[in-house]
């Protein structure tokens, strides 16, 4: 998961976002919960564009192995809305989420191996 916030965020409040996108993750899309690949970057903010709102904003982008179901990325971009306003205190409105998917081929965690591919 790549996450762009706001550049000056203390570490609490960054923590909150990641936490609040992996517990989303896991619940709604039954990912293990050792499965935390996060990259949060901060941004100043004529660096992260979101039309034309102001304060706190988030826009993350997903990259997951093809298959979950449109109801799950429906819940999935529920529970991280819920999850953010309150902790640490996102507008809903200032969420952006992005998902791409792609083949089991696509992935290698280590060792130069891909992992889900005999």
């Amino acid at each position: 998961v790549n996450i762009s916030i706001l550049k000056g965020k203390s570490p609490d409040f960054i923590k909150a976002i990641a936490d609040g996108v992996n517990s989303a993750v896991i619940e709604t899309m039954g990912f293990p919960v050792d499965d935390r690949y996060q990259i949060i970057t901060e941004h100043e903010p004529h660096c992260l564009e979101y039309q034309q709102r102001i304060g706190d904003r988030v826009m993350m982008y997903l990259i997951m192995r093809r298959g979950r179901s449109p109801e799950s990325k429906k819940a999935f971009y529920k529970k991280v809305v819920e999850n953010l306003a309150r902790n640490p205190g996102i507008d809903p409105a200032n969420i952006l989420i992005t998902i791409a998917e792609n083949d089991n081929i696509d992935w290698s965690f280590r060792d130069g191996k891909a992992q889900f591919v005999p």
